[in-house]
């Protein structure tokens, strides 16, 4: 094949996975729709009509037609599973697209598809593991909408990559940097979905199917201790060493390098507190959210509003960039 039917493979798949999220997406929300909160007095009468009520405090969560809820819930984990495997030959499809075959992280369009990519196989990497159900209409929903965004706003054409990119440490720096990324955005969510739920505990609808406080407290905790030693191995190793390979120095104060390194110091204070000073709950929320703040603004501020910085994602220089 062609570098231009690479190209054009991959945009293919683009639109495919796209396709497969939104339905994937439509298919959790006739789960949810399947699903309704009563109050506890009501459940009686739903129970003789066959219904079965899943105890969630003051009210119970009413599953009104038990066998859609779990047909459509099997659907969409099926059609997620299926878009990421699209998603991921998207993304060869790119690097393979370019002369020479390279690695699809050379501007922002190819980052955040890798982004959203890692998003979603983390997502379902932990689906069994973590019992990450109740995630799944927020996840394929803030994929398609970066991927969305991704297709309209920041699509590049395909390009060299310049020399200083063009090393093993993209691999290894990028690799770890958009893992990392990924978990941290899932810790986020639920950090968020720990706070909307705090704040109305007795609230129906979506947030009475989320799990209690305490299991979303500690959701978000092992995802951000899992995501916390990957960004340290990104930002303070090989994020150094490729500095020095490619400009003779481990560190140059490039905004993007001093900005990662405040998400590092953010998530350090989050995990350090929860270990040392008992921080919990919202406290804890709270900074994981002013994590998310500061690894967002490193992506889209510094790529779109520095003017020094040496890691820019500006589309009209698509390939002097990186991760």
């Amino acid at each position: 094949m062609s570098d231009t039917q690479w190209e054009a493979l991959s945009n293919q798949a683009v639109a495919a996975c796209g396709a497969l999220y939104f339905l994937a997406l439509l298919a959790y929300l006739v789960q949810w729709s399947a699903l309704r909160t009563v109050p506890q007095a009501a459940s009686a009468a739903h129970a003789e009509a066959g219904s079965v009520a899943v105890a969630t405090g003051p009210a119970k969560t009413v599953v009104a037609d038990p066998h859609r809820a779990a047909l459509t819930g099997r659907l969409g984990l099926v059609l997620t599973i299926f878009a990421t495997a699209i998603h991921a030959v998207a993304l060869v499809a790119r690097g393979l697209a370019a002369d020479p075959d390279r690695v699809p992280w050379g501007n922002m369009y190819e980052f955040t598809l890798s982004g959203t990519f890692f998003v979603s196989l983390t997502f379902l990497i932990s689906y069994r593991r973590l019992a990450l159900e109740w995630l799944s209409p927020l996840v394929v929903g803030f994929v398609v909408t970066v991927q969305m965004v991704a297709v309209i706003w920041l699509y590049a054409p395909v390009s060299p990559l310049t020399e200083a990119l063009n090393s093993p440490w993209l691999v290894i720096h990028v690799v770890s940097a958009v893992i990392a990324t990924a978990a941290f955005t899932l810790g986020g969510i639920v950090s968020a979905l720990y706070l909307f739920k705090a704040r109305s505990p007795e609230a129906g609808g979506y947030l009475a199917r989320v799990p209690d406080l305490r299991t979303l407290d500690v959701v978000a905790y092992r995802l951000h201790a899992f995501a916390f030693p990957v960004w340290t191995f990104a930002v303070l190793i090989t994020g150094p060493i490729w500095a020095h390979q490619a400009w003779s120095s481990y560190w140059n104060w490039d905004p993007k390098e001093v900005w990662a390194f405040i998400t590092w110091v953010v998530y350090a204070a989050y995990l350090h507190a929860r270990a040392t000073a008992g921080w919990k709950g919202r406290k804890a929320a709270y900074l994981a959210l002013i994590g998310v703040a500061t690894l967002l603004f490193n992506f889209i501020g510094i790529n779109y509003f520095s003017t020094s910085t040496q890691h820019g994602y500006a589309n009209s220089a698509p390939s002097q960039v990186d991760g």
